[in-house]
């Protein structure tokens, strides 16, 4: 939905990008390092971070996370799954109110942090969610 300026509007609660990718790794560090090596990838302590610009606000840089983490490590839990997306959203707070209205199993409350607002939910599969409001 578009206001009068064709601007859209930001006050939908829904999913508006990717905001990272993490999976697990028998060695991070390694697997940065290939990364980097072959793949060209910037990569520190938290693998490497991919920005785009906004194509409605060519002003608002966006971010995409990606990140390895060590095998087994809880960050992933309850999900069984070797991999979890971030995704980036609007409106978090009416957007954890309508999945709570659907059913939707919401791990945790919302976190504040100076980059962000984030919440962990489950999808129908068994796959940990983060979601993040910037």
């Amino acid at each position: 939905m578009e206001d009068s300026k064709n601007q859209p509007d930001n006050s939908t609660p829904k999913v508006t990008g990717i905001g990272g990718i993490f999976f697990f790794s028998d060695n991070p560090k390694e697997t940065n390092e290939w990364y980097a090596k072959n793949l060209g990838f910037d990569t520190n302590d938290w693998g490497s971070t991919f920005e785009s610009r906004n194509i409605h606000n060519p002003d608002e840089v966006n971010a995409l996370q990606w990140s390895t983490f060590k095998k087994g490590d809880d960050y992933f839990l309850p999900s069984k799954k070797e991999f979890m997306i971030n995704y980036r959203v609007q409106n978090i707070e009416a957007l954890v109110a309508k999945l709570q209205e659907n059913g939707v199993t919401v791990l945790d409350d919302i976190a504040t942090y100076d980059y962000g607002k984030f919440v962990h939910i489950m999808d129908a599969d068994g796959n940990k969610i983060e979601l993040w409001e910037p």
